[in-house]
């Protein structure tokens, strides 16, 4: 396996690993702002400062405060101009919006959409909607603290349940992959028995008994769907990827990628762009058409 320098990555990104779902202030941030690659994740951001944001096939410049919206299916990028550019930004998967109500209406807004308007100008006295934000949180803070707390909870049923929870929540903590310096740790079910301290076989039957599903097929079953996330949300090389994931050589990823997908990464990934790029042609003359 090859070694490689290890760069350092902040910990917003052990949070992101926590369902999906993050918020981190930009200031005190920065160095996950500039190691962050990953675009599979719907994007607030409410910064103050001077930058430009390359959303589609259109730029924008944002000086003072603005809010940001990013749609893990339109390319942006985003380049800070000032040095003392500050903010919030709240980050969120697919998967964790889809437990909404309104998902398709989030899709169709005029915020995420192609074409839209991803940037909104905030002016002073509507900063004051901060405090209201600011107001609901300390509300529900205090509603809490009157309930009456659960004694229901992480009961389980029998001991092959408690087992297989923890495992699917070990096995959840291993991704995102931020960054091909910061490879997969647990790769098999060896390792997760290593890791929670009991017997491979106890594992298996425990996670066998509760879901129905073998240890091993919970665990491809992951490493798959992120190998797609990075094949086509990143511009990591095959190679970066196969290295993330825990394969010592991109050769042995193509195999295990094409034996349970029935396609290699790099048909994956020209697919994503193919239908990307059909996509962008089709708003585009639309977007002519109706001027």
């Amino acid at each position: 396996m090859r070694g490689r320098q290890e760069r350092t990555v902040s910990e917003f990104n052990d949070e992101l690993k926590q369902r999906g779902f993050s918020v981190f202030q930009l200031a005190h941030d920065k160095n996950s702002t500039r190691i962050y690659s990953r675009k599979d994740f719907y994007k607030i951001c409410l910064t103050t400062g001077k930058s430009v944001v390359h959303y589609a096939d259109r730029s924008f410049m944002a000086d003072g405060t603005v809010l940001f919206f990013g749609n893990p299916h339109v390319p942006y990028s985003w380049e800070t101009i000032a040095t003392n550019h500050i903010g919030y930004t709240c980050l969120f998967s697919e998967d964790f919006i889809n437990g909404a109500e309104h998902t398709e209406s989030l899709q169709n807004s005029p915020l995420f959409k192609l074409g839209g308007t991803p940037i909104l100008n905030i002016s002073e006295p509507q900063r004051d909607f901060l405090d209201l934000i600011r107001n609901c949180i300390q509300l529900l803070i205090h509603e809490a603290l009157k309930l009456q707390p659960s004694e229901n909870f992480d009961r389980h049923k029998n001991a092959a349940a408690r087992i297989t929870s923890v495992f699917l929540e070990l096995l959840e903590r291993q991704f995102p992959i931020e960054s091909p310096d910061r490879p997969l740790q647990l790769r098999s079910a060896q390792d997760y028995a290593r890791e929670l301290s009991i017997h491979v076989n106890y594992l298996n039957r425990a996670v066998k008994k509760t879901t129905g599903k073998p240890t091993t097929a919970h665990i491809a079953d992951r490493v798959i769907k992120e190998a797609k996330a990075l094949l086509q949300h990143t511009h990591w090389n095959t190679a970066d990827i196969a290295y993330a994931l825990g394969f010592e050589c991109p050769t042995y990823f193509n195999n295990y990628f094409k034996r349970l997908t029935g396609t290699n990464p790099g048909a994956l990934r020209a697919c994503r762009f193919e239908n990307l790029t059909h996509w962008f042609d089709y708003h585009y003359l639309q977007r002519r058409w109706l001027r």
